[in-house]
């Protein structure tokens, strides 16, 4: 199943939503084991350890360490992963406004996670740019 590739109709067709809760990344040694009850909504193993972003309540309770406090964004339209532009469109209309973004891409959708205290404030960009390339 091909997921679009079309940069204005990606744009347009986008529907951001914030989903709930607070997350947060943590990093594991490189053969160290998920904690239990510890679920990554991301995973991604690099040579100097495994990155996991994962509800804030789940990595206290498992007592890692952690940074970023972000909400995540889920741009619900099923994107090509090799589309070309769209996540340079948003993270550039993000950044326009002073907010940093971490961008994940998966096979069905990609997902922004953003500092918590700006997360409805991105929404609310992301609505507009969606609704400026609809015109």
């Amino acid at each position: 199943m091909a997921g679009e590739t079309d940069l204005k109709k990606l744009l347009a067709a986008m529907t951001p939503e914030l989903l709930a809760g607070v997350h947060v990344f943590a990093a594991l040694p490189p053969d160290a084991p998920v904690p239990d009850r510890v679920h990554p909504v991301m995973l991604f193993r690099e040579r100097e350890g495994m990155t996991l972003i994962v509800l804030e309540d789940h990595a206290k309770a498992a007592g890692l360490k952690t940074v970023f406090r972000c909400r995540m964004l889920t741009l619900n339209i099923h994107s090509s992963l090799e589309a070309v532009g769209f996540l340079a469109a948003i993270t550039a209309r993000l950044a326009a406004a002073g907010i940093g973004v971490n961008p994940v891409s998966a096979f069905y959708h990609d997902h922004l996670f953003v500092p918590a205290d700006r997360a409805e404030e991105a929404l609310e960009l992301l609505l507009d740019l969606a609704e400026e390339n609809r015109l």
